[in-house]
């Protein structure tokens, strides 16, 4: 079965779940060779008793339209979670969850697919496409930034803090690093 890379990513209302919650997420399944498979996007209800951290919201209310994007057609956690699985498991091979930054993103997704579908498709395998980057260009970590990364490797895709553009930008921008690096 070939892997399928799945470029996530999520917006929330804090810097980790529980306290704070997901409020949107969004993948868009690749192969390899940048064909887009399907994609998968929502928005959630906040978790009871969680609230969103000072600094997080005050970023928010520089996003007005990315703010109200995510709070549109919220579901309930528990029934995003069970579609998501669903959909991961339909997909033509072995799901790879694919981020930027992976340990934000991962650990997000991790938590609320455990907590309200009670496993995770991805078992323990995420790629980070900054550390991927890190290693093509033989760089620094920090110096890894998207303006210090080859022209080549974007494409014209907008960066807009709604989870679903994101998360095809970034699939986008993963899959033409793939192919400079065959």
């Amino acid at each position: 079965m070939p892997e399928i890379f799945v470029s996530t990513d999520v917006e929330t209302d804090g810097p980790v779940p529980g306290p704070h919650s997901m409020l949107s997420f969004a993948s868009a399944a690749y192969l390899a060779d940048k064909s887009l498979l399907a994609t998968f996007s929502a928005n959630l209800e906040t978790l009871p008793g969680a609230s969103g951290h000072p600094q997080t919201m005050a970023w928010w209310r520089t996003e007005p339209a990315a703010w109200a994007a995510s709070r549109e057609s919220q579901q309930a956690p528990e029934r995003a979670m069970r579609d998501y699985v669903t959909w991961l498991k339909a997909l033509p091979g072995t799901p790879v969850f694919v981020g930027y930054p992976v340990v934000f993103d991962y650990m997000f997704v991790q938590w609320y697919l455990h907590k309200f579908a009670g496993e995770s498709p991805f078992s323990f395998v995420a790629l980070d496409i900054k550390s991927y980057a890190m290693a093509l260009l033989k760089m620094d970590f920090h110096a890894v930034v998207k303006s210090n990364m080859p022209h080549h490797w974007f494409d014209a895709l907008p960066h807009t803090h709604k989870a679903l553009d994101d998360a095809i930008e970034q699939g986008v921008l993963f899959c033409n690093m793939l192919a400079d690096n065959k």
